[in-house]
């Protein structure tokens, strides 16, 4: 699946002589991308003071109970990697890059389409009940705190002038510390939009701290691939608050500023701390050679690869990949299996417009190529300690990790339930029914529905909705943003809480680009 991703920096080790081509052993501390000589974890890890650009620095306020997040723990291995640099400043996807055209592949034959069955009607107690569900919802919200409040209102403040906003940080970013150019790709105009992205997760979970504390150290272990040290950080918050105080002038004061400062060195210690923690584990990156290459349509290829050491991950989690012909350009795929006992890993990638990183896999990739991969990410995985059914919805590419999480279930020896809904467009869409039927065919406690959209005359989340309701299921969705946007909304509407609703982070999946 093509999914999130960031970028990664040129420090010598990507591309342009710098010799990544060559696999190699583990690093050892102090030899990875970026660090001269790297001092250790417990040396590096407190950033310098904020000092907000044209600005005294605030006298230090102790953070509110309500508003700082603690550094606290989750998941060990499912985190996109670490690094210094908050999400506004992962390098961005290049623009675009048109690829030779591919071999044409013939569609899936039509008899291989599981049949479509009618929907239920849907219930008129349960679309009824749905909002009333979400004014209780609402209700039970707690207040947001002091901080919170101060930073959506900044927010709220530059949202209409992002362009402004974001070129600005940039420009005050390249000029007070030109050093950090090289971490970014050469063009930024893909890298517009990110900081304020970025800013819009934080603030949106800033009073929720088992979200937040997640997604940022998540982003921490990932920005390790880009050579992104913790002395980064103050430069990064100072030009940030220094282009909020500009274009949000009609409602800053010291007292929104001190609360900025606040939130930003929250953010940059969970991310320093889960990036040092993530250093004495895992290198900040893995060779791969790709060993098998299969077009599967003209523009979908399921590629194999073969990583330089072992590879941890679990299955519904996906990984960043950096391609030799785009250095410094990153992005997300879902593993498409579950862990082999060989140790490859496969991904399905789509090639899409202007996507350099999809099209060069797709269309360039050839078995003996070397690509980089970056740690595993990503909560979409299996409670293995319930008996729970499993309700499945992919659409497209996001079929692969949905393989994953069936295959994951029949190497526990399970019997649990699991109904899968693969959504396509077409019929040529379903490049990967046949998998999914031979699965059917092993596996009785499968079950897998082809929803398309041209016969069935619905979309995916609608069709999931009509066959509930699924309030004794575990929800796993995969695909693209809008898809999991409103299959969240149907799935909710079918009766399951929130809480056994997964899949990808959707605002990782937007500012990291697909």
């Amino acid at each position: 699946m093509d999914a999130p991703t960031t970028t990664s920096a040129d420090n010598g080790t990507s591309g342009g002589g710098g010799g990544w081509f060559t696999p190699r052993n583990k690093p050892e501390p102090g030899s990875e991308p970026g660090s001269a000589e790297a001092p250790g974890p417990a040396e590096v890890r407190r950033p310098a003071a904020i000092r907000p650009v044209g600005r005294p620095t605030p006298p230090p306020q102790p953070p509110a109970d309500s508003t700082a997040p603690p550094p606290g723990p989750t998941s060990p291995a499912p985190a996109a990697s670490s690094g210094p640099l908050p999400t506004a400043l992962t390098p961005p996807p290049f623009a675009s890059a048109v690829a030779p055209p591919a071999p044409t592949v013939a569609p899936p034959a039509a008899s291989r389409v599981p049949a479509q069955r009618p929907a239920p009607a849907p219930s008129q107690g349960r679309a009824a009940s749905a909002p009333a569900a979400s004014q209780g919802r609402a209700a039970s919200a707690p207040a947001a705190s002091p901080d919170a409040v101060l930073v959506r209102r900044a927010m709220a403040e530059v949202t209409p002038v992002a362009d402004k906003v974001t070129s600005y940080f940039y420009a005050l970013l390249f000029v007070r510390h030109p050093d950090l150019r090289s971490l970014f790709p050469a063009a930024m105009d893909t890298q517009r939009d990110r900081l304020l992205r970025a800013l819009l997760t934080a603030a949106e979970h800033i009073d929720n701290t088992d979200v937040l504390v997640d997604y940022l150290q998540n982003l921490g272990r990932g920005h390790r691939k880009y050579g992104t040290r913790p002395e980064h950080y103050p430069a990064v918050g100072e030009c940030l608050i220094g282009a909020l105080s500009k274009y949000a002038a009609g409602v800053w004061n010291e007292e929104m500023e001190a609360a900025w400062v606040r939130t930003y060195t929250t953010i940059s210690q969970i991310m320093i701390d889960a990036a040092a923690a993530d250093e004495l584990r895992s290198p900040a990156w893995w060779y791969a050679e790709v060993v098998t290459h299969e077009l599967r349509t003209p523009d979908i290829a399921v590629v194999t690869v073969r990583p330089d050491q072992p590879y941890p991950f679990l299955a519904g989690q996906y990984t960043s990949v950096e391609t030799p012909w785009w250095p410094r350009i990153w992005r997300h795929y879902s593993f498409a299996s579950a862990p082999r006992s060989d140790g490859l890993l496969s991904f399905h990638v789509k090639a899409v417009p202007a996507g350099w990183v999809s099209n060069a896999l797709v269309h360039r990739a050839r078995p003996g190529d070397i690509i980089r991969l970056g740690p595993p990410a990503g909560s979409m995985t299996v409670d293995h300690t319930t008996d729970s059914g499993l309700l499945c919805v992919g659409g497209g590419t996001g079929i692969a990790p949905i393989k994953a999480l069936v295959e994951d279930v029949a190497e526990h020896g399970e019997r649990r339930p699991v109904e899968v809904f693969y959504g396509a467009r077409t019929d040529h869409d379903l490049y990967d029914i046949d998998t999914m039927l031979r699965l059917q065919q092993t596996h009785p406690w499968l079950s897998v529905r082809a929803i398309i959209d041209q016969q069935a005359h619905q979309q995916l989340p609608d069709a999931v909705r009509a066959y509930g309701p699924w309030n004794e299921y575990d929800a796993y969705l995969s695909g693209p943003p809008g898809m999991i946007r409103s299959g969240v909304d149907a799935l909710r509407d079918s009766g399951i809480p929130s809480d056994r609703i997964r899949h990808d982070s959707v605002e990782e999946l937007v500012s990291a680009g697909n």
